[in-house]
């Protein structure tokens, strides 16, 4: 097996990861998940919620996301800044494409990689990455191969 073809199957694994720990989420609309990956080592995640401490509604009445909610991605950073972990070189699994905020974000924190699971409306994150050099990477849910991955 080629270096690559254990590279991608290592990425669906983490996606797959990625999107059990987004069934945390106590949001309504859309749950996200996040894994930050650093010599295959998984050294923080986040779903998308409310900060610590508040009640864990995500969206109001109107079923519109309260402004402070915070994404998957900013809480596995966020995390990992709290631990004695370096997000230098990391590579980010997060299971929607990330906005341009968090995209801010993933810039200043080192991460060398994304690889994302859906696209989502608006793509201006992902530009941003890209015109940053982060490596992103969209990876197709339907295509995920069904076989004991042995790397």
């Amino acid at each position: 097996m080629t270096k690559e073809e254990k590279q991608q199957k290592r990425d669906y694994l983490y996606m797959r990861m990625a999107r059990t720990w987004a069934e945390n989420s106590y949001c309504v609309r859309r749950k996200v998940g996040a894994l930050l990956v650093k010599d295959q080592m998984i050294i923080s995640d986040g779903y998308n919620g409310t900060p610590s401490g508040f009640e864990n509604i995500c969206e109001d009445e109107n079923n519109v996301s309260k402004p402070y909610v915070l994404h998957a991605e900013a809480n596995a950073l966020t995390k990992v800044a709290r631990s004695n972990n370096s997000s230098e070189g990391a590579t980010l699994y997060v299971t929607a494409s990330p906005c341009l905020e968090c995209s801010k974000l993933i810039i200043q924190s080192g991460i060398k990689r994304v690889v994302y699971g859906e696209e989502y409306r608006l793509m201006d994150g992902v530009e941003l990455l890209k015109r940053a050099g982060i490596e992103v990477q969209f990876l197709k849910p339907v295509s995920e191969p069904e076989q004991d991955i042995n790397i």
